[in-house]
Formats: C-alpha cells, sequence, structure tokens
C-alpha cells in the first residue's frame, strides 16, 4: 500500500472514530444535566429534600473532578482506548443501578458509579484525537465534540423527559445504562489509541513533523500553577459552569415547574434550548474568537457580561416572562455559561507550551466540576431555607434566593475575565 492510499484509509478511519467517541461524550452530557427533568420526582420518591437531591447531583461533580489528573495518567499507560472501554462500563452499571435504586443510598452509590465511569472520556478522546488529527484541526474537532455533548443536554432535557412521562424516570435509565453497554462494545471493536495500531504512519509522519517532547506529569502541573494567570481563568471556570450546573443542570427544571407553572414536557421543551445553545453556539463562538474578534479573552468577556443580563431578566420577571421569551433565555443560558468553556479551555491550552496542552487542561478542567460539585447542594440549601408550598415543590420566594446567589456569582464571573490573559 503506497503513501496516498494509507493517507485516504487514515483519515477516513478517523472520523469512525470521531462518531463513536463522540457518542461517548454525548452520555457524558447526558448524566451530567439529566437530574433536572427528574429531581421532583426524585424528591417524592424518595421522601427527601432538596439539599439532599442537590448533593446527590453534586456526587457526580466531585467523582468527575477527582479523576481528571488520573485520567491523564491511565490514558498514558494503560492507553485511552481501555480507559473508555473500562470506566464507560462503569457507568452503564452505574445508571441501570440508578434507576433500580430502592433507597438514597442506593441512588448515592449509582451516582458514584456514574460520575467516575464517564468521568474517563473527555481526555482520553482529546489523547486519542491529539494522536489521528492534526494541529490545525484539532480546536475544531473539540467545538465539533462540544457540540455533541450539546445533543447529551438536548437527550437529558427534552427527550428523557417525554420518556420519563411514558415508561417513568425509572426504567428510563435503565435503558440508557444498555445503550451505554452499547456503545462500549463499539469503542473496543473499533477505536484505536493512534493510526500505528492499524499500520498506517502518524499523523506526524504524514505531516512531516517531529512529536511533540514529553514533560512530567508533576512538573506541568507546578507550571501550570505557578502562572499568575491560570488562577483568574480557572476561577472564572469555577463561577461560570458551577451556575451552569448548578442551574441548568438540575434546578431550571423545577423552577420551570414550580413558578411557572409547566408541566415536565413542557418545561424539558423550553430546558432542550440549552442543547440548542450547545450545538449552535460552540461552533460559532470559536468562529467568532478566531476569523472576527481574534481574541479569547473579548468572547469571553462579551459572554460573561450576556450572561449577567441573562440572569438579571430571571430575577426581575419572577413568573411574568412570556413563554417565547423564556426559550430565548435558556438559549442564551446555554451559549454563555456552556458554549463558551470551548474558548475557554483553548485560552488554558495556548497559556502554556503545547508539550503539557494535556496537563493545562486537565488541571484547569478541575475547576468546572469543582464549581458544579459546589452549586448544586448550595442551590438546594437556599431553596430549603424557605417553606415548601407542599411536598417537594419549592416557593416563588426561595427561586428569587436562588437567582439572586446565580447573579452575583455571574459578576464574580465577569471580574475574573478582566484579570486573564489574552492568548489568542
Amino acid at each position: 500500500m503506497d503513501r496516498t492510499d494509507e493517507l485516504q484509509k487514515a483519515f477516513s478511519y478517523r472520523w469512525l472514530i470521531f462518531v463513536i467517541l463522540a457518542l461517548a461524550y454525548l452520555f457524558v452530557y447526558f448524566h451530567r444535566t439529566s437530574l433536572s427533568v427528574v429531581a421532583e420526582d426524585l424528591v417524592k420518591d424518595f421522601n427527601s429534600t432538596a439539599s439532599v437531591i442537590g448533593l446527590l447531583g453534586s456526587i457526580y461533580f466531585y467523582c468527575y473532578a477527582a479523576m481528571q489528573l488520573p485520567a491523564g495518567l491511565l490514558s498514558d499507560s494503560i492507553g485511552p482506548r481501555k480507559t473508555v472501554t473500562f470506566f464507560l462500563l462503569l457507568a452503564a452499571g452505574g445508571s441501570v443501578l440508578f434507576g433500580l435504586a430502592s433507597s438514597l443510598g442506593m441512588a448515592f452509590g449509582a451516582r458514584v458509579l456514574v460520575g467516575f465511569g464517564v468521568s474517563m472520556v473527555f481526555i482520553p478522546t482529546m489523547k486519542i484525537l491529539s494522536q489521528w488529527y492534526r494541529k490545525t484541526e484539532f480546536a475544531f474537532m473539540a467545538g465539533l465534540l462540544n457540540a455533541v455533548g450539546g445533543m447529551g443536554v438536548l437527550a437529558a432535557t427534552w427527550i428523557l423527559a417525554l420518556m420519563a412521562e411514558a415508561w417513568g424516570w425509572r426504567y428510563s435509565f435503565e435503558l440508557i445504562g444498555v445503550l451505554t453497554v452499547v456503545i462500549v462494545i463499539l469503542v473496543w471493536l473499533i477505536v484505536r489509541d493512534r493510526p500505528q495500531s492499524k499500520g498506517w504512519p502518524s499523523i506526524q509522519e504524514l505531516d512531516q513533523t517531529e512529536p511533540p517532547a514529553t514533560i512530567p506529569l508533576g512538573q506541568g502541573v507546578k507550571r501550570v500553577v505557578k502562572n499568575r494567570y491560570f488562577w483568574p481563568l480557572a476561577i472564572w471556570f469555577f463561577f461560570d459552569c458551577g451556575v451552569f450546573f448548578g442551574f441548568g443542570a438540575l434546578w431550571s427544571g423545577p423552577y420551570l415547574m414550580h413558578l411557572h407553572g409547566f408541566s415536565r414536557a413542557e418545561s424539558g421543551a423550553i430546558l432542550s434550548m440549552t442543547a440548542w445553545g450547545m450545538i449552535i453556539g460552540s461552533p460559532l463562538l470559536g468562529f467568532l474568537s478566531d476569523k472576527i474578534l481574534k481574541s479569547r479573552k473579548k468572547v469571553i468577556q462579551l459572554c460573561t457580561a450576556i450572561l449577567v443580563l441573562d440572569i438579571l431578566a430571571l430575577y426581575l420577571g419572577a413568573k411574568d416572562i412570556p413563554i417565547p421569551l423564556l426559550y430565548l433565555i435558556f438559549f442564551v443560558f446555554s451559549v454563555c455559561s456552556s458554549s463558551i468553556v470551548v474558548i475557554g479551555f483553548t485560552s488554558g491550552k495556548e497559556l502554556f507550551p503545547v508539550e503539557m496542552a494535556g496537563t493545562s487542561v486537565g488541571t484547569v478542567n478541575l475547576f468546572p466540576f469543582l464549581g458544579g460539585a459546589v452549586f448544586m447542594p448550595l442551590l438546594g440549601k437556599i431553596l430549603d431555607a424557605h417553606p415548601q408550598v407542599s411536598q417537594g415543590v419549592y416557593s416563588p420566594e426561595a427561586y428569587s434566593s436562588l437567582l439572586l446567589v446565580l447573579l452575583i456569582s455571574c459578576l464574580a464571573a465577569l471580574g475574573c475575565s478582566f484579570l486573564m490573559k489574552e492568548t489568542y
């Protein structure tokens, strides 16, 4: 086989790998945001409180954050394909167990399995893509992957709401677990860590470039945390993603049902705008950053400022916001709190040499999930601080307090954006 044939086969096969890994990443976002449309059911089924359900949602983020550095180590040692296969199987088991949970303890155990399982998809996928795609293609593929994550949000809001209405939330999570097993099988049978595993030359050889030197993990982490421009970005991630995960991934569903009186299906339809925001916004913000503004910092500042206005509209509008405006508000919320992370990760990568891109992204990736871990139970405690209207149903005053905390957090994120370094 000559060089042209090898090039053609490798370039065709890598798209099959991307599709399978993107499907795996879809389930990462599904589990990340899935509790928002079933939170009310969980409060009632387990006879619990918003604080406890908030903690149940946050367990995912604690597990995810804890595994970001080990994800890089395991990808480098046993390989990303084996890492994704084993841990995604754990996530499948956790999803089935969550559907079968007869107690809160069992539900917490299931969410721990899910959190550990899906935590090992993003960084191994980034490593595999770095082996199959050129450096000039990598940012586009990362944006495309995040757009597929938006489809996971769509599945976790609109589609899960329809499934829960038809079959109940328990059977829905069991079915998701079975579908995850199918993805696991595809990963094992088709995905390969690098072109050389198929007998093809590496991307570096095809491009006639030298592979980058490696920097030890410990040395790389020290360089990251000692960089003064790393911390404004990291704290921005904490607040921005804390707002998105705490509200968008958990309490936005009860907010729409309790404050506005929507059914689960109607709430799911509005929440699906968070998915469309990611699907449309991720590549759009990449284009805005690369081609129009030619800046990372300006895009982050612009989106964070719009996010402040977006949350302010929810806070001031209370229950009087028209339905079409709610659709727009949740779309903008997603673009400015979730799609924007593509620019944040790009900025984090560009702060450091390419040789330590994995370490820098892995380190900064701790902070979005710490934000989710803190904000989910924090917002639950805020709701519990107010009297319930009925079992599992919270008052307008409770949601007003919740939105005020989100607004203050967005202002803190905006302040951090002015302290960042321009990395374009």
